[in-house]
């Protein structure tokens, strides 16, 4: 169970651009600081440095970063047109968020800016002995910096937007939603058992687009306050549809300041997340293994390893023990096992029903799962 406010917290530090801007800034006040702390040392030690070596060391650097930067962008977005066209557009998301590339990408451009900058202040005179010499070792150490980022990146482009890489990454993701949904399968609320009555007031979105994250405290806390019981009618993944209902809420009828405030609870956006979705991870794994079973790529080897991956991602359907609810006035669907078996094998079933050893794989995978949960799935 996350909050609204850090799952959005969470999505804007996954984007490329705040660790750029903040490793960029570090850089500019890297080449700044020695203006200021260049006076606590005597301007005699800056003779140690000649006065045109940082000016060179800066130049090849800024010049470098820069073609270094441009470079990297064009492998990253050949990587992500190599995802959507080899495995699925879906999971494009998952190298844009990766760790490696944004902080390499980041440690090019804040040494950029950092050269440039320094280039600048050395041109109009604003270092004094004290301050080249310090802008002198801090060169030096942004240049280790840079090296050492320039090999982790040439090390991590040999399987990044891989085919491997790429399932690896959804299975991972999928594993991930699934042992929090395991852990929480109510998302923090209770398990609904019954159906809402009649004089209960309905709430409708005030946009259609899929539900990426319900905050159950909130709309527990909203409750408690009004003294009311709220029926959750779509888990998050679904499909909100504009007239048809997210929730019932006792009481009767609600005004429009506590309709608002249960609408903020939800997060509606134009496309599915892996974070609180279990089931779109299935999904895109089941993606991967049609389109590698169609008739233009012909790859019953990655349909194949796809169904081991569902099979191990979907082990963590049961493998948490479920937490005491904490918000006991929200009622949740539970996650229905049909749907599970339906997004991750069905897709799979009907395009590959003319490959025997695809077929063998899924009737020993759903055969295992069927040993593993007999009463679950």
């Amino acid at each position: 169970m996350i909050s609204k406010t850090r799952w959005l917290v969470k999505q804007l530090l996954s984007q490329i651009w705040v660790r750029a801007v903040l490793i960029g800034l570090l850089g500019v006040v890297a080449a700044l600081i020695g203006t200021a702390a260049g006076y606590a040392i005597p301007d005699r030690w800056g003779d140690l440095v000649g006065a045109d070596a940082v000016d060179q060391i800066l130049g090849i650097l800024a010049s470098s970063m820069l073609s270094v930067v441009t470079f990297s962008l064009a492998v990253a977005v050949q990587a992500f047109s190599a995802a959507s066209t080899n495995a699925t557009p879906r999971a494009i998301a998952l190298l844009q968020q990766d760790t490696t590339t944004q902080t390499v990408l980041s440690i090019f451009l804040g040494g950029f800016l950092f050269a440039l900058v320094g280039i600048i202040a050395l041109s109009i005179g604003i270092y004094g002995g004290g301050g080249r010499l310090i802008l002198f070792g801090a060169t030096l150490l942004v240049v280790t910096l840079v090296v050492g980022a320039l090999i982790h990146w040439i090390q991590h482009l040999m399987h990044f937007g891989r085919m491997e890489d790429i399932l690896d990454r959804v299975e991972d993701a999928t594993a991930k939603a699934l042992k929090a949904h395991a852990c929480n399968p109510w998302l923090g609320g209770i398990e609904r058992r019954d159906d809402p009555p009649e004089t209960a007031a309905t709430l409708v979105p005030s946009e259609p687009g899929f539900i990426q994250l319900i905050d159950i405290e909130a709309l527990n806390s909203c409750a408690s306050e009004a003294d009311r019981i709220i029926w959750i009618d779509r888990l998050p993944g679904s499909f909100a549809y504009a007239g048809e209902p997210l929730l019932h809420i006792s009481g009767g009828p609600i005004d429009e300041a506590m309709a608002n405030r249960l609408r903020k609870a939800f997060s509606i956006g134009r496309s599915r997340s892996f974070d609180s979705d279990p089931r779109f991870g299935l999904l895109v794994l089941s993606e991967i293994a049609s389109r590698a079973l169609s008739p233009g790529i012909n790859d019953p080897g990655t349909a194949i390893d796809v169904i081991a991956r569902l099979l191990r991602s979907l082990s963590h359907y049961s493998a948490g023990t479920p937490s005491v609810p904490a918000c006991t006035r929200v009622h949740v669907p539970s996650l229905r096992p049909e749907d599970i078996i339906t997004d991750s094998f069905a897709s799979i079933a009907r395009d590959g029903a003319a490959m025997v050893e695809v077929q063998i794989r899924l009737q020993n995978a759903l055969a295992s799962l069927a040993a593993q949960f007999p009463t679950t799935l």
